[in-house]
């Protein structure tokens, strides 16, 4: 067994520096420490650089950035409920003013708290999730400017000439429209989607002629005539988000309108919270396939020779602000039927909505809306019935504005 004196021996000889067999000096154990020193702190220097960590103030700087996107959207509607509040203290303080009228205006007040605070409760959750906030709930100014009407022209890519037409007689054009804009609060734009084909022919069409004229609404959604019903939910969602408007009104491109008379028919129900106005019809709901307005859903409505509901026309109609606001909100679980006038009325179906049936809202062209504006009852728009709109509009249209249109200056004139 090995001597402790040997083995002690043994280990400090092989602690001692060798030489190398090329016959090079020895390294000293100092150098060998300077040179590990030398390298950690080479390596701590590199790491230090690389791998630099964010100041405080930066995290900060992004987490209030994030928390300032988060609040404008709440903010907004805080801001539109606390102006609704305002309304019904105005309306509580009041002084000569009826049981009645004061039962109307509250009930309006209402009715828009309860639309703003679902939709903030939706946009709220759409931030709790992670999710971006849907773009109709969006708030972009905490006050918009509000509008009196917006009046949404139904087209397609193939009516050019049908446009064209109703530029040229009831639609105000360049600077007239935007004053109508600024001093009369009322919106009107041609509505139309995109082609099938994203940047197509269609498309690019449609945006030569808006790029002449600036006076198109371009929906998220794709053309077809059997698409009218999603279409129109689209129609009132995105307009409903552009402009804070007491009416938002759907009228197709082949019917003569007076905008002045639709306006003050339209101004005689703004007190009331939820509206929709127009011919209300209840035709037969059609169960056999190859017939126009075919239903394929007549299932629903009961057994054959059955009627649908109460509906407006679809030539033109109107709905109040809250009804928008309603299918803006709703519009991913509203039903479309194949028919959008009857979309439209069914969306309405066991809500607390008044029906208004105006007659003036579906007058026969010349001589029938002639005669009535000689009788001092101009009608609001006039077509015909077994064209579902203007027969050969484009043509004609011009005959239907000199007959029974309103004078240039009565709207300029009129006060809603």
């Amino acid at each position: 067994m090995p001597q402790p004196q040997a083995m002690s021996r043994d280990l400090r000889m092989s602690l001692r520096p060798t030489k190398s067999k090329g016959g090079g000096g020895t390294v000293s154990r100092r150098w060998t420490l300077l040179l590990c020193l030398g390298s950690f702190f080479t390596g701590l220097l590199f790491t230090n650089r690389m791998w630099m960590v964010p100041e405080a103030k930066d995290i900060i700087r992004a987490n209030k950035a994030k928390e300032h996107r988060e609040e404008l959207v709440v903010e907004g509607y805080y801001s539109k409920i606390m102006d609704q509040k305002d309304e019904a203290r105005k309306i509580l303080g009041e002084e000569g003013s009826t049981t009645e009228d004061d039962l109307q205006m509250l009930n309006k007040a209402i009715s828009n708290l309860e639309m703003e605070l679902a939709a903030a409760k939706m946009a709220q959750e759409s931030i709790l999730k992670g999710s971006p906030v849907p773009q109709e709930l969006k708030v972009i100014k905490t006050r918009r400017h509000k509008y009196f009407m917006v009046i949404g022209i139904n087209t397609a890519f193939n009516s050019r000439k049908r446009r064209d037409s109703v530029r040229a007689t009831w639609m105000p054009q360049g600077e007239k429209r935007k004053k109508l804009e600024e001093e009369k609060g009322i919106v009107i734009r041609f509505v139309i989607g995109h082609g099938a084909t994203s940047g197509g022919i269609l498309d690019r069409a449609v945006e030569a002629e808006d790029k002449k004229h600036a006076d198109f609404l371009r929906l998220n959604h794709v053309e077809g005539y059997l698409e009218l019903s999603a279409k129109t939910k689209t129609y009132f969602a995105t307009a409903f988000s552009l402009w804070d408007a007491e009416f938002y009104v759907k009228v197709d491109d082949d019917v003569h309108v007076n905008i002045a008379t639709l306006g003050n028919t339209l101004a005689r129900h703004r007190l009331k919270p939820r509206v929709y106005i127009g011919c209300m019809k209840c035709g037969p709901v059609l169960a056999r396939k190859g017939v126009r307005y075919y239903e394929p859903e007549h299932w629903k409505f009961g057994g054959d020779g059955n009627k649908y509901f109460r509906h407006a026309t679809g030539q033109l109609y109107a709905i109040s602000n809250e009804l928008a606001a309603y299918i803006s909100i709703n519009q991913h679980i509203l039903h479309k039927y194949v028919n959008e006038d009857v979309s439209l009325g069914s969306w309405f179906i066991g809500l607390d909505v008044e029906h208004i049936d105006d007659r003036k809202l579906c007058c026969g062209t010349p001589p029938d809306c002639e005669w009535k504006a000689q009788a001092g009852s101009t009608c609001v728009a006039s077509f015909d019935w077994s064209c579902s709109g203007i027969c050969d509009s484009a043509d004609r249209i011009k005959e239907v504005h000199q007959r029974c249109g309103e004078n240039e200056s009565t709207i300029w004139n009129a006060v809603f």
